[in-house]
């Protein structure tokens, strides 16, 4: 089997640019985004379309309820899996494309990283809250120094994972981790684009989300599954959340929204700098494809 990434920040133009490889690669697309995974969050996650969908098959989007978690532990298994068998469709020579600006779910597949498999504990959860982040790290120190010592000490999520792995399995996560990566060849390859064509972009894309249903899709959720779901905390969820609850103008909300956006892509771009294996390709090259096809042929 063959890999070949396609990643990059938010509004790069990563599956366009995946579909029309797929076609000629006669391959599917593995979906690498974390909110695409849940059922019915689909406008607001910008969700491959329906035509979209037909085109090329996609795999590990609407794989999950929103009341439920799909843990990153989770989503690794089930890519593995698909890379190991893949579809039917796809000839054992054909490369599969794995797409997505999830820097997590596209390192746990190209490095192999060794995730403690243990869900979350919700009650465990509640009494780490309740003792507080200084409490909870001076235990952490405690019982997994190693752990503490990469984590910042006002890091509550991730000293609480710690805490709630150790507790659980009673083995310090810091050595249940670790990288085994594949023996697969692997390409990576890159979009990117400067600060204001990207800005441009995303008020673009911002301002077509709600032209094709956007508002409707999050009154639906909202009526559905209330306002406490998590998921309609997420970027662009809570603040369209926001103007339906009535705290604040539709064209707040979307400028919140195209903000909030800009510095998630910022955070990307720095995520997928750090990776030196990756390929960058400016997304607005007139011949992108054909420049990127050159080397995905070179590359097999």
């Amino acid at each position: 089997m063959t890999i070949i990434v396609i990643c990059g920040a938010t509004a790069t133009g990563k599956s366009g640019l995946a579909i029309a490889l797929a076609q000629r690669l006669n391959t599917v697309i593995l979906s690498a985004d974390s909110r695409q995974v849940y059922r019915e969050f689909d406008i607001g996650t910008a969700k491959p379309t329906r035509d979209e969908q037909q085109q090329v098959p996609h795999f590990l989007i609407d794989i999950c309820d929103p009341r439920e978690t799909l843990t990153l532990a989770d989503y690794q298994e089930k890519a593995q899996a698909l890379i190991a068998v893949p579809p039917v469709s796809v000839s054992p020579s054909s490369p599969v494309l794995l797409v997505g600006g999830t820097g997590l779910y596209i390192k746990s597949i190209v490095r192999g990283m060794k995730i403690p498999r243990v869900a979350p504990c919700p009650p465990l959860r509640s009494q780490f809250q309740a003792l507080g982040q200084v409490q909870c790290y001076a235990m952490l120190q405690q019982v997994d120094p190693v752990a503490a010592q990469k984590i910042h000490p006002n890091d509550q999520f991730r000293t609480q994972r710690a805490l709630e792995v150790y507790y659980i399995t009673g083995c310090a996560i810091s050595q249940q981790q670790g990288e085994d990566p594949p023996d697969y060849p692997i390409l990576q390859i890159g979009l990117t684009l400067d600060r204001d064509r990207l800005t441009q972009r995303i008020q673009h894309r911002t301002q077509k989300m709600i032209e094709v249903g956007w508002l409707e899709e999050v009154q639906t959720l909202l009526k559905k599954y209330g306002q406490e779901l998590p998921l309609l905390q997420t970027l662009g969820y809570h603040e369209i959340l926001q103007y339906l609850t009535g705290s604040c103008s539709l064209d707040d909300a979307i400028a919140a929204t195209v903000l909030h956006t800009r510095q998630f892509a910022k955070r990307q771009k720095t995520w997928f700098r750090s990776v030196r294996e990756i390929e960058w390709f400016d997304a607005e090259m007139p011949d992108l494809l054909e420049q990127v096809w050159q080397r995905v042929q070179s590359f097999l």
